[in-house]
Order: structure tokens, then C-alpha cells, then sequence
């Protein structure tokens, strides 16, 4: 039989070090974080290029309308602005783009596609129907100038006594209740 003192010994010679762990999980964290910067750096990219494609449109808009606010915020999750409630932002493979909208009943997806082309054409759309919002709110409809339709007469209440004459009635009266009550009992004790 093998002696058990050596047995043990050649156990700890093949069980890795803490150290040695701890070298391995290092490089294996930093080759999950280099990928996922990689991942990061490719949806920047793809949103850069929507972005170029949508320059044409924003030069139209006039100059003295202000709703929109374009530009690419490199947070956790990259996005391209339109505007304080609309963005596009990749889908969860990273491949597809997807042009949401926030709403006060939460977010919904206004395009969704691969090709810039098809989310040129939803921004474009979206766009054009901020401005027209925009101008309708911006256009201030005169009223009509007309008399005001007649009022029927108010019919006027009659005045109130003061409280303080009524509460002297009331209290009188209870007075005089009592008195009576007091007097009846105490007749018919005779």
C-alpha cells in the first residue's frame, strides 16, 4: 500500500494555487471585457452611421425651430437622439436598429429594421409630424367676436337672521321644554 503522507503531498502538488486561480479569473475577465467593449465600440459605429445619413434631413429643418436635439450619448446602452423622447438604439444583437419613442405609458417601438434606410425613412416621418405639431400649436385661432349669451336673473335668498338670536331662541325654548316637563312630573306625584 502507497504511504498516506504521500499521497497527500502529491494531492497538493495538482490542486492550483489561490494565486494561481486568481491569474486565470483576471484573464478571463479581461477577455469577457474586451468583448463587450468590442460589442460597445460596434453599435457607436452603426449609430454614427445612421447618423451621417440622417445629416441631409436635419438640414432641412429650419433653423429657428429648436425640438430637436440630435446626438449620440455613449452610456451603457449607446444611443442616437432625435429628441428629448425619441432615440434609436440597437436591438439585442446588435445588428438591428430600432427607433423607439417614449411615452408617458412607456416606450414603444416606432421602426424597427436592419437597413438605415428604412429608419431614415421612419425618422423622416417622425419629423415631419413633430413640425406639423409644432405648428398647430404655434397657430393661435382668434374666437369669434359674439355678445355673450344672456344669463337667466340669479334668484337672491333670502337674509338670514344672525346666529346668535336664533341659538338665545333655541336655548329659551329648551328652557321653557324642561320647565314644563319639571312641572308635569311634579304633578302627578300629588
Amino acid at each position: 500500500m502507497s504511504d498516506p503522507h504521500n499521497t497527500g503531498s502529491e494531492a497538493r502538488e495538482m490542486r492550483p494555487t489561490l494565486r494561481e486561480a486568481l491569474r486565470r479569473a483576471r484573464i478571463e475577465a479581461a477577455d469577457r471585457t474586451g468583448v463587450v467593449v468590442e460589442l460597445r465600440d460596434a453599435e457607436v459605429a452603426r449609430l454614427e452611421i445612421l447618423n451621417d445619413a440622417l445629416d441631409p434631413l436635419f438640414a432641412q429643418v429650419p433653423d429657428k425651430v429648436d425640438l430637436f436635439d440630435r446626438g449620440i450619448s455613449q452610456g451603457e446602452t449607446p444611443r442616437l437622439w432625435i429628441d428629448v423622447v425619441a432615440h434609436v438604439l440597437m436591438g439585442r444583437d446588435k445588428r438591428i436598429y430600432r427607433f423607439v419613442q417614449d411615452t408617458r405609458f412607456g416606450r414603444i417601438v416606432l421602426a424597427e429594421s436592419h437597413d438605415v434606410a428604412a429608419i431614415v425613412d421612419a425618422v423622416t416621418d417622425y419629423v415631419a409630424r413633430r413640425l406639423i405639431e409644432r405648428e398647430h400649436a404655434m397657430v393661435a385661432t382668434p374666437l369669434p367676436v359674439a355678445e355673450p349669451p344672456a344669463r337667466p336673473p340669479v334668484p337672491v335668498a333670502p337674509k338670514r337672521r344672525g346666529g346668535i338670536g336664533m341659538f338665545v331662541f333655541g336655548f329659551v325654548m329648551g328652557a321653557l321644554a324642561l320647565f314644563g316637563l319639571a312641572l308635569f312630573a311634579s304633578l302627578q306625584n300629588f
